[in-house]
């Protein structure tokens, strides 16, 4: 069951409260510092002296919780460990993540294994909560973006067999009605948008105005949530889905624009991509069985069905510009768009360069496994990413790129120029960026997984408080 935009926006509001409590504490435990401190990244040390051993009364002393990302490309288990020596949940330490593949969508037809697939991740979990704890712990399965694509039908029977088989097989009792559900969009980029600025310390009261931006990368969709800060006093956000008025304890609530794009995380892309030359010379391709695709590698063949038939896809290797082009007409730049300014698909969107001029820029996820592997810097900028793309396709990486570990096997991916262009055009092309723009990715902030995990487990724990039996 689907949670109302009240309910959701009562849930998050508990979230950053939490998070506030938090900061606010580990503040008041900080020796002296200058007022620039503020800014860092601050959480419980689990190690200090000051821990506490009495909790708030009516509430553990320790508080773990298990959320599951049902993603399209994999499954992840994050284990958090909380303490309640306030009223609210502190985050103590992230004890466990870990990935599995492929996702639940990848089992449609056989709901039952996609139930089973998530054993290994359970049992982990088991492993890594004490077991006095188990029967207290809740558990969450959020799906994301590719049990959408499944539609309703396919989707409710995955899970449903989750939900019986985590009730009967393993002792954390499942959070609720929503503890086993397709998560909305926006609220997994709210919650993500959540966790970074708590890790990172920018919800503190101080740091007001000064909120970083999160761009995710999925599989079957990509985010983006930002708090746009207009130039003028007379100039805001227009009104419509993407504003999601976050409320923050007495202050002004924040004025979040998110958009999640479905079918057009890096999965969902390739696949169009490749099939973008089909639809190009479709009558070639449906007589001859076979098309050239600028983005692969030359002489490189890989074969796909389209419309019931087989076609060979024969990479011609004609580098980043003819690759480029392929992509870009992918975003739609050219459609209608009814609220103005729009990014790309005709969605509305605030100018980056406007009103999100000089703050932290994080880009998640596939961004992250894309360029890391490949050398780059935690912190580069768009033209970068782009210079990169290119000396891939156009064959200079291999020299390049020698010192770089490893570097030999991850070249060696025929998706590679396409992957690294798409990632590029996305930022570039797709959400506007200037070439110069700096932007920043992380696996991990603060030893803790970026992503939404974080921000909705803390909603979990504040708003169930059952035990198992």
């Amino acid at each position: 069951m689907m949670t109302s935009v009240k309910t959701r926006k009562n849930v998050l509001l508990k979230s950053v409260f939490a998070c506030s409590v938090l900061l606010f504490m580990v503040w008041l435990m900080l020796p002296t510092r200058s007022p620039l401190d503020l800014g860092q990244a601050h959480h419980t040390n689990n190690n200090s002296n000051n821990e506490c051993t009495k909790p708030f009364p009516g509430k553990p002393l320790k508080q773990y919780a298990v959320m599951i990302d049902a993603g399209s490309s994999g499954s992840r288990v994050h284990v958090y460990r909380f303490n309640y020596c306030q009223e609210e949940p502190q985050l103590e330490k992230e004890v466990l993540f870990h990935m599995i593949k492929p996702g639940l969508s990848s089992y449609k037809d056989d709901p039952v294994a996609a139930a089973h697939s998530l054993d290994e991740l359970m049992e982990m979990a088991v492993q890594n909560v004490p077991p006095e704890l188990h029967h207290c712990t809740p558990i969450a399965v959020k799906a994301t973006a590719g049990l959408r694509l499944l539609g309703k039908e396919l989707s409710d029977k995955i899970l449903i067999q989750v939900r019986a088989h985590l009730t009967t097989k393993y002792p954390f009792p499942i959070a609720g009605e929503d503890g086993v559900q397709i998560m909305e969009g926006s609220d997994e980029g709210v919650y993500a948008w959540i966790t970074v600025n708590y890790l990172l310390g920018k919800l503190n009261p101080s740091q007001r105005g000064n909120s970083a931006a999160i761009f995710d990368l999925g599989g079957a969709s990509t985010q983006i949530v930002f708090e746009p800060i207009f130039p003028t006093t007379h100039e805001k956000m227009a009104d419509g889905d993407h504003r999601y008025q976050l409320d923050y304890g007495k202050d002004e609530p924040y004025a979040l624009y998110q958009h999640s794009y479905l079918g057009f995380g890096l999965n969902e892309a390739r696949k169009h991509i490749k099939e973008s030359a089909i639809h190009a010379w479709k009558d070639v391709a449906l007589k001859t069985h076979q098309v050239h695709h600028p983005c692969l590698p030359a002489n490189h063949t890989e074969t796909i069905t389209y419309e019931s038939t087989d076609i060979t896809l024969i990479g011609t290797g004609a580098g980043a510009s003819q690759c480029r082009a392929v992509i870009e007409k992918l975003f739609g730049k050219d459609q209608s768009c009814t609220l103005s300014p729009c990014a790309f698909n005709g969605v509305y969107q605030p100018p980056l360069a406007d009103t999100f001029k000089l703050r932290d820029l994080y880009v998640f996820s596939y961004f992250f496994d894309l360029s890391q592997p490949l050398g780059m810097p935690l912190e580069f900028s768009v033209g970068e990413l782009g210079t990169l793309a290119s000396d891939v396709c156009d064959g200079r990486a291999a020299e390049l790129l020698k010192h770089v570990p490893g570097v030999d096997t991850v070249l060696a991916s025929p998706d590679l120029c396409l992957e690294l262009t798409y990632a590029y055009s996305l930022l570039r092309t797709g959400y506007d960026m200037a070439q110069e723009r700096l932007v920043k990715t992380a696996q991990k902030i603060q030893g803790v997984e970026t992503g939404w995990c974080l921000g909705a487990s803390i909603a979990m724990i504040d708003g169930y408080q059952l035990c198992k039996a």
